[in-house]
């Protein structure tokens, strides 16, 4: 009786739409390769590189979000395609935006006095050294994030896709060009901005190794019945770019970095002043 039931019809996609994920994929690399080449156009003082280096990296983080989500919707995803990911996040996420933080906030800074030209050294190399740490931060996320299949945070509440583990990378590097272009592209000038920016560049590193859970934005749904919400939502931030890309931009990302920073402590905070477990608990887990 089973074999005269008619077999449900597989939804099949032409070879055509499997390259379409990495169209996204390529569009995303070919932005980091021209923001590092707008980095090395700006080392002859025309800053206004530095922003268009920034910009890219964000154009970047969008393409980066599309080309997995598109892949999913229409089932094209495959292993090619997630190596090509990954080795095109390398290097618009990792080597672009090291690129652009050591060169804004180091190298072009301009020397304020002829008796701290030997500190302004110092500080460019430790600035080199902070670069090259997020780096190498960035490239073990990706590496961590490909060959762990159930990853977990140390603090995950409920546990699913709704987090990432640890910041992710195109996330570090938004933080990067966001700050950059919220400065237009204009380099530190100070000292002491130096060494502020230096502990950011290393803490968002250091996030990106860390265990601490973000969010993944996964469980947004685009094809809901309801989508009103969504398209006005998408609107107002399409909106706020446009006008005020700027400021905007840069409380988004710091916002989205000190989730994480305030996640953490929560779980830390509850883990301290929750209440000890009951008697029998303790009881019956000594027996067994």
């Amino acid at each position: 009786m089973d074999q005269d039931l008619p077999r449900p019809k597989r939804r099949r996609f032409s070879k055509g739409m499997y390259i379409l994920p990495s169209l996204f994929t390529t569009a995303n690399m070919a932005l980091g390769f021209y923001a590092i080449l707008e980095v090395i156009h700006a080392t002859a003082h025309e800053y206004f590189h530095l922003d268009n280096a920034a910009i890219a990296i964000g154009f970047a983080v969008l393409f980066d979000g599309l080309d997995g989500r598109i892949a999913r919707m229409t089932g094209t995803t495959s292993d090619f395609g997630r190596e090509l990911d990954s080795l095109a996040d390398a290097i618009t996420f990792g080597v672009a935006p090291a690129l652009l933080a050591w060169t804004w906030g180091f190298y072009l800074m301009p020397p304020v006095l002829l008796s701290s030209w030997q500190w302004q050294i110092k500080l460019t190399q430790l600035g080199a050294i902070a670069s090259f740490l997020f780096l190498i931060a960035g490239a073990s996320r990706l590496a961590r994030f490909n060959i762990t299949s159930n990853p977990q945070p140390s603090n995950p509440g409920r546990p699913g896709k709704k987090y990432f583990v640890g910041m992710p990378i195109p996330a570090g590097a938004g933080v990067i060009a966001a700050v950059v272009h919220f400065e237009s592209g204009d380099p530190i000038v100070s000292s002491y901005t130096a060494l502020a920016w230096l502990a950011m560049v290393a803490t968002v590193g250091y996030l990106m190794v860390s265990t601490w859970r973000f969010y993944s934005f996964k469980d947004i749904d685009f094809r809901s019945r309801h989508p009103f919400r969504l398209i006005l939502f998408l609107a107002l931030v399409f909106a706020a770019i446009r006008f005020f890309s700027g400021p905007f931009l840069f409380a988004v990302a710091l916002l989205y970095m000190v989730s994480g920073v305030f996640w953490r402590l929560q779980w830390i905070f509850r883990r301290r002043t929750g209440p000890p477990p009951p008697p029998k608990f303790k009881e019956a887990s000594q027996v067994s």
